[in-house]
């Protein structure tokens, strides 16, 4: 047996193979996850950061203005002043208190304030988007900082040149950016290994022994080896094994039916002929004049018939080469009546008196969209496995009534129903459990049960289904089913 065919591809490289399969996603998700994760944190992390550098900026200026209000005015060096300033990082110092506002350092005056930023009463609610402008801001900007005053004021602002808030909240979010990459690199190669190790690894197993099983499937060596975890994997892996196990016994039996098939259609071809030359031999007995003779020839007649058509349908089926339906707008009622009209039947096997009812129940003009050939070929199998069963009923002297076979059709708007009827034995649950089974579904004796297997080959050709309908205990004969999707 040939393998599946496998397509030679060049080995990727290792880096290149982990990046493209699922390592790689699984590294780029936990990436794209932490980093995810890391931003949620940064939003509140950044607005407090700004908050604490701020109130780090009010308590300097609180010390300042404790100094600066414990001595008289005309007594303040002017470098102090800018010491203080300096240390504070402003450019004024205000205090108010009792509604007064008293200015306690200055060094510029600056031209504009542009954000007042009231310490007291901000939430994160205003210091998030605060920060996110500070984070942007251009150079040159002034804050104005109110914050509650120390020694009983109302409130001390400071007025800030926000380029140094500026680059502490960039510093800080550089900082907190490279410290989320190596959270996320650590978090992902430690994901990736745990993945590799618990999934990938036997992921990878699986699919190496699929690939190795179809490049030879008769081979025992392919069929995998499961391991005893009880995880989904190694379930896998034990379903894996059933059907690996199947197939190969499936194809090993293939094999020698094939061969066996081979020889088979060999001695048919030649039994055939030589069947058939019989035949001819025994048509000219029946012109003897011998009563015997003439009594017994049409019982051998049909028996060498029977062998015949069964050496026919045997090479027809193996071939297994039947042409898709042609289809055409035929009319069904007058097909019935010409497979009826040639039906291989002999009506002298029958009683005179009961001879062979062949009814066309099917309403004239009804027109189905189907190939005749094929169709003719189905209902002359389901007629003439009918009229045997019939006949072997009567020779038994089981025949109560007149023997009859009807064709009825009906349709509707899923398309077209035909029942093919007999009042004969019917069918043993035996023959109706593998009715359709080629060389097994036979429900006389002697029969090979091909016909019904080619019927029910052609009906499924046209999207239609063949079936035997259930009979109760009290019913007799059999009745087969075919239904024709409706075509447009």
């Amino acid at each position: 047996m040939i393998g599946l065919p496998i397509t030679p591809r060049s080995a990727p490289s290792p880096l290149r193979q982990m990046l493209g399969g699922l390592a790689g996603r699984v590294i780029g998700l936990s990436i794209a996850f932490v980093m995810l994760a890391e931003i949620a944190i940064y939003l509140p992390a950044v607005a407090t950061f700004r908050r604490n550098w701020i109130a780090r900026r009010l308590s300097s200026a609180y010390i300042a203005a404790l100094v600066l209000q414990a001595s008289p005015v005309p007594m303040v060096p002017k470098q102090l002043k800018k010491e203080l300033l300096s240390s504070v990082g402003a450019t004024m110092i205000v205090i108010t208190i009792h509604g007064m506002h008293r200015i306690l350092a200055v060094s510029d005056m600056p031209p504009r304030i542009d954000e007042t930023y009231d310490f007291r009463t901000a939430g994160f609610m205003t210091d998030f988007p605060a920060a996110l402008r500070a984070l942007l801001a251009p150079k040159g900007m002034m804050l104005n900082i109110i914050g509650p005053a120390p020694m009983g004021g109302r409130s001390i602002e400071i007025v800030i040149d926000e380029t140094a808030l500026r680059d502490a909240v960039r510093a800080f979010s550089l900082q907190f950016a490279l410290e989320s990459l190596v959270i996320s690199a650590i978090v992902a190669g430690l994901a990736a290994f745990a993945m590799g190790m618990a999934v990938l690894r036997p992921v990878r197993r699986l699919t190496r022994n699929l690939i190795e099983f179809g490049a030879d499937p008769e081979n025992p060596a392919r069929i995998i080896v499961p391991t005893q975890a009880s995880h989904e994997i190694a379930t896998a892996e034990r379903a894996l094994k059933s059907m690996q196990v199947m197939l190969a016994t499936e194809l090993r039996t293939k094999k020698h039916l094939a061969a066996l098939g081979l020889a088979v259609a060999k001695i048919n071809h030649d039994l055939r002929n030589m069947l058939s030359s019989a035949q001819l031999l025994t048509d000219r007995l029946a012109d003897l004049p011998d009563p015997q003779t003439q009594r017994l020839a049409p019982r051998l007649v049909a028996t060498l018939d029977r062998a015949i058509r069964f050496c026919q349908a045997t090479l027809t089926y193996g071939k297994a080469s039947d042409e898709a339906p042609q289809r055409e707008t035929i009319d069904l009622h007058a097909l019935v009546e010409e497979v009826l009209a040639t039906l291989p039947i002999d009506q002298r096997t029958f009683a005179p008196h009961k001879p062979l009812h062949l009814v066309n129940d099917v309403p004239p003009g009804m027109m189905i969209s189907a190939d005749p050939s094929h169709m003719q070929r189905v209902l002359g199998n389901l007629c003439r496995n009918a009229g045997e069963a019939l006949a072997g009923l009567h020779q038994e002297g089981g025949m109560p009534g007149v023997p009859q076979i009807t064709i009825s059709a009906r349709q509707n708007g899923a398309g077209t129903t035909i029942d093919v009827a007999d009042n004969g034995p019917g069918l043993s649950p035996a023959a109706t459990a593998r009715l359709f089974s080629p060389f097994g579904g036979s429900g006389r004796p002697g029969g090979t049960g091909l016909g019904l297997a080619i019927a029910a080959d052609l009906v499924r050709s046209h999207g239609g289904s063949l079936e035997l309908l259930p009979t109760d205990k009290t019913a007799t004969g059999a009745t087969f089913r075919i239904l024709l999707p409706k075509v447009p």
